[in-house]
């Protein structure tokens, strides 16, 4: 009954927001467009539910595309960001396009970030449990770590913090969210995101 609920919820939401933020979405492809050129979409290759690769779709924030089967990403590095990157990266602009990930049932609106292989196969037992359920565009962990990129930047080794304590930690929060998970908690961690990114 709850994943019933939740395709519903998720459907709904995704379906709502596509409809309203079009214009936004139009807006910002035309800009990328003109500013950057093309690929408008950043697509990579990230592990969704039961360990299935699947292709995460985001506007484009960096200045050269990066290979869609990259199995890694660079921590902490924002040389290659844009100017008009950085200001979608700021309000999570660049998230949009995942909604259209929700609709193709790949993903849902709220649940543990989606990974690349490579990070997946570091505490693969431990991903084992949280890729029960579909990865999402927020959730407790992308609120706590809401700077994570700062974090990395001013780390003297990010991959090392990456591996041994933001994601061990992330870990946890998804087996909390996998083991608590319910539509009411779903719709407090959309309105905790949006007071972050916004208020």
């Amino acid at each position: 009954m709850h994943l019933l609920m939740k395709q519903l919820f998720d459907y709904s939401i995704a379906v709502t927001g596509i409809i309203f933020l079009l214009p936004l979405i139009s807006l910002v492809s035309i800009i990328l467009l003109m500013l950057d050129g093309r690929p408008i979409f950043f697509i990579q290759q990230r592990v969704g539910k039961n360990n299935k690769n699947f292709n995460i779709i985001k506007f484009r924030t960096m200045v050269n595309k990066i290979d869609y089967d990259t199995q890694s990403f660079d921590l902490g590095n924002d040389e290659r960001v844009t100017k008009f990157g950085s200001f979608l990266r700021k309000f999570k602009i660049d998230e949009l396009p995942q909604l259209f990930n929700v609709l193709k049932g790949e993903m849902s609106i709220v649940g543990p970030r989606p990974e690349v292989r490579r990070w997946v196969d570091v505490y693969s037992e431990r991903w084992n449990k949280v890729l029960t359920v579909n990865p999402g565009i927020t959730d407790p962990a992308s609120i706590l770590f809401f700077n994570e990129s700062q974090i990395l930047n001013d780390s003297q080794n990010a991959e090392y913090k990456y591996k041994n304590e933001i994601l061990p930690r992330k870990l946890d929060l998804y087996e909390e969210y996998v083991n608590s998970q319910s539509i009411l908690k779903d719709m407090v961690i959309i309105l905790k995101t949006i007071k972050k990114i916004y208020l």
